[in-house]
């Protein structure tokens, strides 16, 4: 068997295993309590009144995120872009430290800048992330414990992805399963430990891992 038969073999093989259909739950009431007691766990409150949060995802992009301000200054190889999460059009973009204007390379810079900060920073935060606006809660009674299913009918750059939480005694999170467009396999788990306080009084978990690989963000460093 060649390379490419042995990597079909092995996605059919991976295909047959995580082909998870998305848990059918109960919404509202029941499943808003468990997401504000899941809040409440990771102090959430605190979070949002952090003024920064620093990290690298994979050795390549830095973000230096300016949560009041509703910016992130992203880095890679020579640029860097002035990201403005509510207003993506007024975003400043700069190759070499000089402003790119108005056209392909800045366009694309600015879309590569959004499209990467919507996936690395929901590998920091996305506890904090299951009330956004546009987001859809159910309470799931599975194994005999609660979890709760996020689903994420609109923003970010894949809409319509889906995550069902488990947590722990304490209501903290532990993993989360996936049912998302760029991944094309059903109900994967990552798993979130090691959670640590930060300097902005709320934890973030600082290990994350799916199939025993490390999701490799560093640098991690919050701003009060």
């Amino acid at each position: 068997m060649g390379l490419l038969g042995f990597l079909l073999a092995a996605f059919l093989i991976l295909k047959l295993i995580y082909n998870e259909d998305i848990p059918q739950g109960t919404s509202g009431k029941p499943a808003d309590e468990l997401a504000f007691k899941i809040l409440d766990a990771i102090n959430h409150k605190e979070f949002t009144e952090a003024q920064e949060i620093h990290w690298t995802f994979r050795g390549v992009n830095r973000y230096e995120w300016k949560l009041q301000q509703n910016m992130v200054d992203v880095y890679w190889d020579d640029y860097r872009v002035s990201y403005q999460t509510q207003y993506p059009k007024i975003s400043i973009a700069f190759k070499d430290g000089v402003r790119l204007e108005r056209g392909k390379e800045r366009d694309e810079a600015v879309a590569y800048a959004a499209q990467n900060f919507n996936n690395d920073s929901f590998w920091v935060i996305a506890p904090h992330k299951i009330m956004d606006p546009g987001t859809i809660r159910e309470l799931i009674e599975e194994d005999g414990k609660q979890k709760l299913l996020v689903t994420y009918t609109s923003g970010g750059s894949t809409p319509g992805d889906s995550y069902l939480w488990e947590v722990d005694e304490n209501y903290q999170p532990i993993a989360f399963k996936m049912w998302v467009q760029i991944i094309p396999l059903d109900g994967i788990e990552a798993k979130w430990s090691d959670w640590q306080m930060t300097a902005g009084g709320f934890p973030l978990s600082r290990k994350r891992t799916f199939f025993g690989l490390e999701i490799p963000v560093t640098d991690l460093e919050v701003i009060p």
